[in-house]
């Protein structure tokens, strides 16, 4: 049976805000070779592979969203690289680039870079982000539970060898990286590298600690200025960080603040899961089963459907909050579920 396609100048995603959904975060798996703390627990329950999309169902599934309207593709996890076969999928969506799709790329722990990378700059990958929130090898080692810092490290060199521009992504805890923030900008900007700093978000089981480690971006931008000179800057990736210049080093610094200052008003993503859930906010736990719709029909049109009826329960914004008196995290699931 012929596969039928909606008409992208009819099917744009507009949400019930005048927001157009133009950004489409891919989970592909919620596997990963790391257990970083604030992101899953150590003994994580992973999904049974049986449920989650076919390469082939991703593959269509990204279409359909290029065709109404994405311009962006992020591909994340758990650690999208770790998927069995996954450079098939990077291929068939790589073919979509200048025909409606602007920009592909990924976010990635950096583990198998080393391996992958001269590939994904093939596939037409020119920028990713690699998440990173230590330089120190014992520190990196226990926030990560299994990771080996070398070999992102390597993974590093090896993706800016091929040609992909770098952005390193790092998540500020008190009392564990804070008195690294200063040397990771020096270090990520003397190698051409921005670099991201991420508040910590409450999803999944949240551990004490993680009350305790909670450090708001507000604090850090006030204490970079003991060193820093930081000129605010008209830059945009697509995401939701804002950028400032350091004079001293000519790099940019981004600054996500989920909490302390939300990025809601000009959101522009919704995110898949690997399952085929559509969440329209990161912060909710309102979804939509686009994987039953999928499998029950050709007709991507149907599909389409499916999407204008999610995109309009798009919410005005997020719900979290970190307070140690809660009992429960903003949202039930982990980050790796959703893919951030």
């Amino acid at each position: 049976m012929a596969v039928l396609t909606p008409d992208p100048k009819e099917d744009a995603m507009i949400d019930p805000f005048g927001r157009a959904v133009s950004y489409l975060r891919v989970s592909v798996t919620d596997r990963c070779d790391f257990r970083c703390v604030y992101c899953m627990s150590e003994d994580m329950a992973f999904l049974p592979k049986q449920n989650l999309l076919t390469l082939e169902e991703l593959d269509r599934l990204c279409g359909i969203f290029v065709d109404k309207g994405v311009k962006k593709l992020r591909i994340t996890g758990g650690e999208p690289l770790v998927r069995r076969d996954i450079m098939t999928l990077f291929r068939a969506l790589s073919k979509r680039l200048g025909n409606g799709l602007e920009e592909l790329t990924v976010t990635t722990n950096g583990s198998q870079l080393e391996r992958f990378a001269p590939e994904l700059a093939a596939c037409g990958i020119k920028r990713i982000n690699v998440s990173l929130d230590t330089l120190d090898a014992a520190k990196f080692r226990a926030i990560t539970r299994w990771g080996d810092l070398d070999r992102v490290l390597q993974g590093i060199a090896a993706a800016q060898k091929a040609g992909i521009a770098v952005k390193i992504n790092a998540v500020a805890l008190k009392g564990v990286n804070e008195d690294e923030i200063e040397a990771m900008i020096r270090w990520s900007h003397e190698r051409g590298m921005d670099i991201t700093f991420i508040e910590v978000m409450p999803m999944g089981d949240i551990e004490p600690d993680r009350f305790d480690q909670y450090w708001p971006l507000s604090a850090v931008k006030a204490r970079l200025l003991d060193q820093f000179t930081l000129d605010e800057i008209d830059y945009r990736t697509g995401g939701p960080a804002r950028y400032v210049r350091a004079r001293e080093t000519g790099g940019r610094i981004g600054f996500i603040t989920p909490l302390t200052h939300n990025f809601c008003e000009s959101c522009n993503r919704v995110r898949l899961t690997c399952t085929g859930m559509l969440y329209m906010c990161l912060g909710q736990d309102d979804s939509a089963d686009l994987r039953t719709v999928l499998r029950a029909s050709q007709d991507n049109r149907v599909v389409s459907d499916a999407i204008d009826r999610a995109i309009l329960r798009k919410p005005k914004g997020h719900d979290f909050i970190i307070d140690r008196a809660g009992t429960r995290p903003a949202v039930g699931r982990h980050m790796s579920v959703t893919g951030g």
